[in-house]
């Protein structure tokens, strides 16, 4: 079962991220901040890290940045979802596999997603 770290300060996208993607069947934790993702990264070695742009103490893509510095994980996709800093994360195709506009539909996210890992196998 793959697992996916959903990064995001607003509890309630991260929620709906969550229970939809564990209805799926994937495996999800949450952090609440990009500090907080790299606190839980090594722990829970994610399959898929899915970020926002806009939050405290460290921007989505600083902590893009920060994952793929790691020998460990410059091979994870990343994917980013933003409102209007969408377009930042689209200049960076070597830090983001995806890139998903918010408001998000639910079953566009799903299917993106399974896309990525089906890509992998």
């Amino acid at each position: 079962m793959a697992t996916i770290l959903i990064v995001d300060d607003e509890y309630l996208i991260a929620d709906i991220l969550s229970f939809a993607l564990e209805d799926e069947g994937f495996m999800t934790v949450v952090a609440g901040s990009g500090n907080k993702a790299l606190e839980v990264l090594d722990r829970e070695r994610p399959d898929l890290i899915i970020t926002d742009f806009m939050m405290p103490g460290m921007t989505g893509l600083e902590l893009a940045e920060t994952i793929k510095a790691r020998e460990l994980y410059a091979r994870t996709p990343i994917i980013l979802m933003s409102g209007a800093q969408a377009y930042l994360g689209a200049e960076r195709p070597d830090l983001f596999a995806e890139i998903i506009e918010k408001p998000f539909d639910i079953d566009h996210v799903i299917g993106k997603i399974q896309a990525l890992f089906d890509d992998r196998t």
